[in-house]
């Protein structure tokens, strides 16, 4: 009986382990997700840092302005949302914070914005 407890339990914590690094996306695999319909793409950085540029059909939603709840709550909590920041920080922050409050399909982009531009993928500028 402690046998099939012990193994039910590992079995838990590896399934919750995978569930979460999933959620963080390499550059390849978060420029497919950016191809699903209905996507929202979301931007974390502040307005200076955006202006340098950004991932074309991106919003920004300034991490340090504390309004990201409030500006997705019109967003279907099951719908996918990408986010991403500089480095990975700010956007890792955010998809806690949106996985608290019931988000179910949120990804943040692993490295942030210095990995996509290392990748050399498209970026538009205002």
């Amino acid at each position: 009986m402690k046998t099939i407890i012990t193994a039910a339990f590992a079995a838990f914590t590896l399934m919750s382990c995978a569930q979460v690094g999933s959620a963080h996306l390499n550059v390849a695999d978060f420029a497919k997700a950016l191809q699903q319909p209905e996507v929202r793409l979301v931007d974390v950085r502040t307005v200076g840092e955006r202006e340098q540029g950004f991932i074309a059909g991106s919003e920004n939603v300034d991490w340090n302005s504390g309004t990201l709840l409030e500006q997705m709550a019109a967003t279907d909590k099951d719908a996918p949302v990408l986010i991403y920041c500089a480095s990975g920080g700010r956007s890792n922050m955010a998809l806690k914070a949106l996985e608290k409050a019931g988000y179910t399909n949120v990804h943040d982009l692993t490295g942030g914005m210095r990995a996509w531009l290392a990748a050399k993928q498209p970026v538009d500028k205002p």
